[in-house]
Formats: structure tokens, sequence, C-alpha cells
């Protein structure tokens, strides 16, 4: 029986190591977006603890007013760093959303090619069968033929 030998097999490698560059890329950009996440959340966990600390200076018994329009700056600032911090998000949300569109194209483009591989070795098959029924036929014929002669 003949060896199957897709013909497309160095594409097939391409889209392979393609696929698994997107993939660290992917999950390069996964981290970065998690890592601005958690900073973002940092940062609004200080604001509430600002807020918190406010209210405490609010409410004690005796008030300290440059306490309290310290804390009041510190939570405008807390307020003006949390919303660049939300740009930043947004920004690697975006990156993160474009690799994750490549990952999928090259996963696409990995398997339309892994299909073609699987159709070429079902019609390599399916030949090898035919050439096989061609060949068992000729002997077939062959030995009838063979007997027939010899029984004359």
């Amino acid at each position: 029986m003949a060896r199957f030998n897709y013909r497309l097999q160095g594409v097939l490698n391409l889209r392979l190591q393609q696929e698994e560059q997107v993939k660290m890329e992917f999950a390069q950009a996964s981290k970065e977006l998690n890592d601005q996440i958690e900073i973002l959340n940092g940062l609004i966990a200080t604001r509430n603890d600002f807020i918190r600390e406010g209210y405490e200076l609010r409410n004690a018994n005796v008030m300290d007013v440059r306490q309290i329009v310290d804390n009041n700056y510190y939570q405008r600032q807390m307020d003006v760093i949390i919303k660049d911090q939300e740009v930043k998000v947004d920004s690697y949300r975006a990156k993160f959303e474009v690799a994750r569109m490549k990952l999928t194209r090259a996963v696409q483009e990995r398997k339309m090619q892994e299909r073609l591989k699987e159709k070429a070795f079902e019609q390599f098959v399916e030949e090898e069968k035919e050439a096989e029924a061609k060949e068992v036929d000729e002997r077939t014929s062959f030995t009838y033929t063979q007997r027939s002669r010899e029984e004359e």
C-alpha cells in the first residue's frame, strides 16, 4: 500500500505555528487586562477607604477641618485616577478583543487545513481501495483465464 503524503503539510504546520503564536499573544493580552482590572479594583478600594475615613471624620466628636478638607481632596484625586485607569482598562480590553479575534481566525484557518487534509486522506484511501479492487479483479480474471485454458 502506498504511503499518504499531504502536499499542503507545510501550510498546515505553518498554521499550527501561527496558532501557537497567537495563543501566546492572547494569553499576554488577557494577563495585561487582568492586571489593569486588578489595579482599578485596588484604586476603587482605596477611594472607598477615603470615603469611609471621611464619614468617620465628619461623625467624630471633635472635627478636624483640615483632615476633612484633605480627605475630600484625596477623594477627588482618586476619582480622577480611577477615571484614567478606566480609560486604560478600556484600551487593554480593546487589545484583548483584537487578540481574541486573531485567535479565533487562526483556529478557523488551522481547522480548515485539517479538514482539507482529512478529505485528501479520505480520497487517498478511496483511490487505494479502487486500485486494490482493480488488482483483485485482474488477479481473478487472470486466474479464471489460466484455469479455463488448463481445462481445454
